[in-house]
């Protein structure tokens, strides 16, 4: 029975059926945090029937990356790399806090950061962060919807990749396609007469990791594949907000010319950088403070724990 101390999940059946048998080592210690505070957990899927159901329910949800359904709701995400969780009340990255933050590198400790930088870069690109160079081409990792200038972007990724070409006349320029995209006719026929005109670009899919390492440096809409990047020193420009922008070069801040103007010279703290973010602006779900952490940010949004 659901009642005003339940708190509901609302995932997708595989995570439903992990985190009902406590498999799930975030949404373990959330449901510990809460149960603490004499709350009930119970789960439900995440199709638009269980939104629905959310609304009707007493008690509080919450979403795996989808938008809350009303103010007693919040949404978790991972940032980017497990164990490192958010807990928020919208579903749009650019929107959340830390994307609001000032990031002051003299504020993180460099001994700390030096050793979170070398230990992610390790257990992310493993030997082959000896194979890191600059090899001479542009890396654009795509998302979804390549001819729609959606809300938070700057420009459509079509036009995205043709301010690429215009202001970066020499490189050559890898696109990749996202693995878990359909891309419609539409976005192909697209892409094939980029590269019909254009003989520096090339279209491909998977190798992020190599196209990491030996890129110049990388742009994109806000694809994590990105953010990635910045363990490997790898400069950024981005055409779309997001919650990472803070060391990035933002079209939509400084200009697209003057953002190509700036890139090659592009060298912010990338170890402060990723230390603040991750491990201070996020829950870490691997420490042993993990519930501490998660029992502040629910005090944030106004949850009695």
């Amino acid at each position: 029975m659901f009642t005003i101390s339940t708190v509901t999940f609302y995932l997708h059946p595989k995570l439903r059926k992990q985190a009902e048998h406590g498999k799930q080592n975030f949404i373990a210690k959330i449901s510990k945090v809460l149960e603490e505070a004499g709350m009930h957990i119970a789960f439900d899927g995440d199709d638009s029937f269980a939104r629905l159901r959310a609304l009707a329910r007493p008690g509080r949800g919450i979403f795996l990356m989808d938008p809350p359904v009303n103010d007693r709701s919040l949404t978790m995400r991972k940032t980017y790399l497990f164990p490192f969780w958010h807990i928020e009340k919208q579903a749009e990255r650019w929107e959340w806090p830390v994307a609001r933050s000032i990031f002051d590198p003299a504020t993180v400790d460099d001994s700390k950061a030096a050793n979170f930088h070398r230990f992610w870069q390790k257990r992310l690109f493993d030997d082959a962060v000896h194979d890191i160079s600059d090899g001479g081409f542009v890396y654009v990792p795509l998302q979804g919807q390549l001819t729609t200038h959606r809300s938070f972007q700057y420009c459509s990724p079509v036009d995205m990749i043709r301010a690429v070409l215009r202001h970066d006349p020499d490189r050559p320029i890898i696109a990749t396609m996202h693995p878990s995209e359909t891309y419609p006719a539409e976005d192909q026929e697209a892409l094939e007469k980029l590269t019909a005109d254009h003989d520096r670009l090339y279209i491909r899919s998977g190798n992020a990791d190599r196209y990491l390492r030996g890129c110049d440096y990388i742009v994109t809409q806000n694809s994590g594949v990105g953010f990635q990047g910045y363990f490997l020193s790898k400069p950024l420009i981005l055409f779309g907000k997001s919650d990472f922008h803070h060391i990035a070069l933002n079209v939509a801040d400084i200009g697209v010319k003057a953002a190509f103007d700036a890139v090659q010279g592009h060298a912010p703290d990338y170890a402060a950088y990723l230390y603040w973010f991750l491990q201070e602006q996020a829950i870490n779900a691997g420490r042993p403070d993990a519930q501490d952490q998660i029992a502040k940010v629910l005090r944030s949004h106004g949850w009695p724990v």
